[in-house]
């Protein structure tokens, strides 16, 4: 990862669910890949409502990826059918070509329930190769990381 700005931000970006019966396992509780599914649309969510760069146009027209390349997740507490929980995000860092996120989900009593660090490389869809970030698509990402 080429550094363009190290960020520890504190701004955040956050969505709140139930979690729903097509999530658990039959454990009755949160099965562990529907966290990474989670993250996913929340990460969608956020470049496209907070970031202000429609996440399908990213991937369709512009032919722009983002994919992850690491995700490192710790299980640190159970979720069950009909809880509630926030999943959030911070930027830890911006690069040239490259973001880390740090995720989180927390149970409504504050618990932290997973936390996860991930890698996104931004790549060109059609040779499936790393290119810098799309300028304004940069500039998003070094905003909200300026946000108190």
């Amino acid at each position: 990862m080429t550094d363009v700005r190290a960020v520890p931000s504190s701004a955040s970006y956050a969505q709140t669910l139930r979690v729903p019966f097509s999530m658990c396992d039959p454990a009755g509780i949160v099965f562990f890949v529907q966290y990474h599914l989670l993250f996913q649309n929340l990460v969608e969510s956020w470049v496209t409502e907070r970031l202000g760069v429609e996440y399908s146009e990213l991937l369709g027209t512009r032919r722009v990826g983002l994919p992850t390349v690491r995700l490192e997740t710790d299980f640190r507490a159970s979720s069950r059918m009909g809880d509630r929980i926030s999943v959030s995000l911070r930027v830890e860092h911006v690069g040239t070509k490259s973001l880390v996120l740090l995720l989180a989900v927390h149970g409504d009593d504050g618990q932290l329930r997973v936390e996860a660090r991930q890698v996104i490389v931004c790549t060109s869809l059609d040779t499936h190769r790393s290119q810098p970030f799309p300028d304004d698509l940069r500039t998003a990402l070094l905003r909200f990381c300026a946000t108190p």
